[in-house]
């Protein structure tokens, strides 16, 4: 519950205390939350991107054996639009959380400090998993056609 002071034009001629109820939003304030969407979006880094890195490189006998040692990296092949599509949805959640409207941040100026910092990494984070996540789309789905088309 919050309270603000109410002002009748630009001069205070009646003020009152009104109480507002504000939603409460603590539970999207985790710093957890920024670090596990990069960890979804590096998931289709691993399931998508790096095999065919590798592969490129002449490097199939070690996609083989990530395949045969790490068992869950066949299943996110295997599920790319799955893998892809959650880790989209976790990004769209992300900038939502970070530019969504009626952001603020302490007047106290240290707290403000620390604020302003925390979105800056919030904000570094989001664009290292996005790009996480188009490096993975564009080796999943753009990257054979463009090589069909040019014929590579």
């Amino acid at each position: 519950m919050e309270q603000f002071l109410v002002h009748q034009s630009n001069k205070v001629v009646h003020a009152q205390v009104v109480e507002v109820n504000m939603p409460n939003i603590e539970f999207i304030e985790k710093p957890y939350l920024k670090w596990l969407a990069l960890f979804i979006a590096s998931g289709t880094l691993l399931c998508c991107a790096l095999p065919i890195l590798l592969v490129t490189l002449g490097f199939g006998a070690v996609v083989a054996s990530l395949n045969y040692n790490i068992p869950g990296l066949i299943f996110l092949s295997e599920h790319k639009v799955w893998t892809l599509t959650v880790a989209a949805l976790v990004l769209m959640a992300l900038a939502w959380i970070i530019w969504r409207p009626n952001q603020r941040c302490p007047t106290d100026p240290a707290l403000a400090a620390l604020c302003k910092k925390s979105k800056l990494w919030s904000k570094r984070i989001f664009w290292l998993s996005a790009m996480f996540w188009s490096i993975g789309i564009f080796t999943s789905y753009w990257l054979l056609p463009i090589r069909n088309f040019f014929n590579l």
